[in-house]
Order: structure tokens, then C-alpha cells, then sequence
């Protein structure tokens, strides 16, 4: 019998310390290879640790609420001598990027490689090839699929409180809706059967679910609390709380911000969407304005790409590539993951890309990897109805963009004043890399794809 100590591992980009969320396993119970045994929370996200070792679990050191240094034993896991198996460590300087591919591709070929449920290979260990396999297909050459993504997965989420009676069309029958569209509104909490179709044949759509789970949100909100009982309340900063002050404080005091706003004409975008909305190759895809926007920046950037770069004392490197970052709110905090190599992607591709990252970004799944390695941002305040705002630079970035909120109003159109869908975008970039004329231009650039998106075909 031996006793194998679990330490916290470097889940990437020099990690120093984590927080330990929960334990998944208890004294007593039986692990196996790649079975989760903690979620962590590190400065970026939460992440959760499989097991390296089968056997049972001994001690559990370390309570969950709290932060412990790389290297600290967490766990101790007692096997009989010569069963205990320890996933091999990736060799020296593999990073947290490359071990996710490495896990990606090992989930996606059909051959002797480790199987899709095996579980979660150990960050910062590697993979083993004493785990499980797919069987082969017989009479077939094992063929890889890397290029195929994996279809978006929503988490389920905790029960919701009722949500409130919405319209219903007047010749409603059984409700009609496709599966996606089922296990969609059951993540979000919706109610089918309260939800009004626009469906051409009376369907539930992708938007009428999503446009109920808005406004169930709101219904929700509101309710005003009463005051707390306690006079004060104190939050430890940590984690990525921690991790956004301090990014934010080394953005302010160490970029120069300059910003710039335009109001601009977003009338052709509105039509644009809901022209893509009704499109069959879109369907079962979220589309809207912001869409339209990242493609716009994408756009702008290849023709100003000073924008798309990082300063340093030594040089400015210019990234010809966009790995287009998207700030989120969630229940944690501000996070900004990324769509990685955006300007090679197809607007569809990108739809659906946007899709995943908010999915996973408001589930708190979004990993290490999906929030580095960023080189432009967008910032939508308009789905919180404010019209601009002065946006501060991501860390390491030279540029960011907000959209506004669209709405109708008065506007000079021929000499006419009409009704217009009007947004304002505001940007910030770092002005030791970023002049003026270069910024205006690259805004300018932006505002002429919301005003016109059949520029984008050029």
C-alpha cells in the first residue's frame, strides 16, 4: 500500500496560487485516473482538477474558501502498491495553450488515443496512454476529424425562480420546436408553453426563447431588497476580482488613454441582421448588431493595423492576425476571452463563435486559454441600454471598442429629418502606439461598416 500526495499544479501562464471551490470527492471514496476531484479557482477562471492517481481517497488539507501556493499538497490518495497510476508530466516549458490542443486533439481522432470519456485530462500533467481507448472501426483506416468543432454545450443551471406569463399567439396549439431549441429553453428556464412562436409554421424560435429569458431577467430585477441587516459587508479580493483590478490599474497608469466617439446611422445594420435572422444558414444561430460590429473591427483593423498591436520599452509588434476579445459580465466579474484567429473566419463561423464564448463565459466555464493571448476588444454597454462610454484598454492591448445602444431617433437623411436607428461608438487606444489620424481613421473605418454593411463584400 502507498500514499501519493496531490499537489496543486500550474494550470498555465505562471501560476502562483489558487483558490480551492470544492471538493468533488470525500475520505473514503474510490478515485480513478481523470476522475474530477477539485474545482479551483485561479486568477482567470475556474478549473477543475481530474485525478492522477486511482485508489482512495485519504486526507482531504486544505478547506474549501481557501488560497494555497503551486506545489502545496492538497489531497493524499491511498492505492496498493503497483496499481497507483500518475498521469506523465508534458515536457518542460509545454504551456497551458499547447496542452489544450494536445487534449483536443487527442479527444478528437478515432484511433488508440485516449477516449472522449475518459474525462478531463490533468492541466499542467499531460495525458497518459494507459488510459482508455475508442475501440477502432473495423474494415477502416482510423480517420481524424480535428477540423470538426465540437457543437456548443450549455451547462445546466440552477432552478430559477417562476418565470412570468408571457403572450401567446391566439391560435396556439402543442408547442412546436425543434430539440436544440427544447434543451435551450431548459438550460435558460424558460417555459415553452408561455413562450410566443414567430416561427414560420408557428415554431418556437432560437430568438423567442432567448428574447423570454430577457425578459424573465427583467421581470426578476424588478423587485427592489430590503436593507441588509448588517451595516456593512466586506468581500475578500481575490481570484478574479484580484486579477481585474490589478489589469486595469496597470492599464490606466501605464497606457496613455485617448478616446474618441461617433454617432453613426445603424439603420442598414438592423435590416442587415434581421435579413441574416431569417436566413436558413443562420438558423439556430444568435445573431445581432454585435455580430455585425467585430466583423466591422476585423474590417478596420486590416486597414490600420497599429491598432491590432502591444508596446514595450523596446518595440511595438504589430499582430497581423485578430484574436477579437469580448468583455463579459458574469456572476465572477468582467472577464474578456477571445475568438482566436477571427480575421480567417467566415461571418457565419464568427456568429458562432460569439455564441460559444457568452454560452460558456456566463456558465463560468470559460478556460485560461480562451482568455489569452488577445489582441483588440469589443465592449457592448449596449445591451445595458447607455448610450458611450470611455472604455479602459484590456492589459496588453492597443486598442478597444464600445457599442452603444441602437435606437430610433431623429435624423438629417437627404435634407429630411426621419426616423433612424442611431448608435454611438466610443473607442480607447493607447496613445504611445496609436496617433490621432490613425485612430480616426480606424474609427471611421468601424462606423462605415454599421452605416453600410455591403462594404464588408468588397
Amino acid at each position: 500500500m502507498s500514499v501519493s500526495k496531490f499537489t496543486l499544479p500550474d494550470v498555465g501562464e505562471g501560476l502562483t496560487e489558487a483558490e480551492i471551490v470544492e471538493w468533488k470527492v470525500a475520505p473514503g471514496d474510490t478515485v480513478a485516473i481523470n476522475q474530477v476531484l477539485v474545482e479551483i479557482e485561479t486568477a482567470k477562471s475556474l478549473v477543475e482538477l481530474p485525478s492522477p492517481y486511482v485508489g482512495v481517497v485519504g486526507e482531504i488539507l486544505v478547506q474549501p474558501g481557501t488560497t494555497v501556493d503551486v506545489g502545496t499538497v492538497i489531497i493524499t490518495i491511498v492505492s496498493d502498491a503497483g496499481t497507483d497510476a500518475e498521469v506523465s508530466a508534458p515536457p518542460t516549458g509545454a504551456n497551458e495553450n499547447e496542452l489544450a490542443g494536445a487534449a483536443a486533439d487527442a479527444g478528437s481522432t478515432i484511433s488508440d488515443e485516449p477516449a472522449e470519456k475518459a474525462g478531463p485530462v490533468l492541466v499542467g500533467r499531460g495525458a497518459t496512454a494507459t488510459m482508455p481507448t475508442r475501440r477502432k472501426r473495423h474494415g477502416s483506416t482510423p480517420v481524424a476529424h480535428e477540423s470538426i468543432a465540437p457543437p456548443p454545450v450549455i451547462a445546466p443551471r440552477a432552478a430559477a425562480a417562476p418565470l412570468p406569463r408571457l403572450p401567446r399567439a391566439a391560435s396556439a396549439g402543442p408547442v412546436i420546436a425543434k430539440p436544440p431549441i427544447r434543451k435551450l429553453a431548459k438550460d435558460l428556464g424558460v417555459d415553452l408553453s408561455l413562450v410566443e412562436a414567430t416561427g414560420p409554421v408557428g415554431d418556437v424560435t432560437r430568438e423567442d426563447v432567448l428574447r423570454a429569458a430577457t425578459q424573465a431577467s427583467v421581470f426578476r430585477n424588478i423587485q427592489t431588497p430590503e436593507w441588509p441587516s448588517d451595516r456593512e459587508e466586506r468581500i475578500a479580493v481575490k481570484g478574479v476580482r484580484k486579477a481585474i483590478a490589478q489589469a486595469m490599474v496597470s492599464s490606466a497608469f501605464t497606457a496613455p488613454h485617448v478616446s474618441l466617439f461617433v454617432d453613426v446611422d445603424a439603420t442598414r445594420t438592423m435590416e442587415f441582421v434581421k435579413r441574416l435572422k431569417a436566413s436558413t444558414d443562420f438558423a439556430g444561430v444568435r445573431v445581432s448588431p454585435l455580430l455585425i460590429m467585430a466583423k466591422a473591427m476585423i474590417w478596420a483593423v486590416r486597414r490600420n493595423p497599429t491598432v491590432n498591436s502591444i508596446f514595450t520599452d523596446e518595440e511595438i509588434v504589430i499582430k497581423h492576425y485578430v484574436n477579437l476579445g469580448i468583455a463579459a459580465a458574469t456572476p465572477r466579474g468582467l472577464i474578456v476571452p477571445n475568438v482566436k484567429e477571427a480575421q480567417d473566419m467566415s461571418l457565419l463561423e464568427l456568429a458562432g463563435a460569439l455564441e460559444r464564448l457568452t454560452l460558456t463565459a456566463r456558465d463560468g466555464k470559460t478556460t485560461p486559454a480562451d482568455m489569452s493571448g488577445g489582441t483588440i476588444t469589443i465592449t457592448n454597454i449596449g445591451v445595458f441600454g447607455m448610450d458611450t462610454g470611455t472604455p479602459i484598454l484590456n492589459s496588453g492591448e492597443a486598442g478597444i471598442v464600445a457599442l452603444g445602444t441602437i435606437k430610433q431617433k431623429p435624423w438629417v437623411v437627404d435634407g429630411e429629418v426621419r426616423a433612424r436607428f442611431v448608435t454611438t461608438i466610443g473607442a480607447s487606444f493607447d496613445h504611445r502606439v496609436v496617433d490621432g489620424d490613425v485612430a480616426s481613421r480606424f474609427l471611421a473605418d468601424v462606423a462605415s461598416i454599421i452605416e453600410e454593411p455591403a462594404l464588408l463584400l468588397e
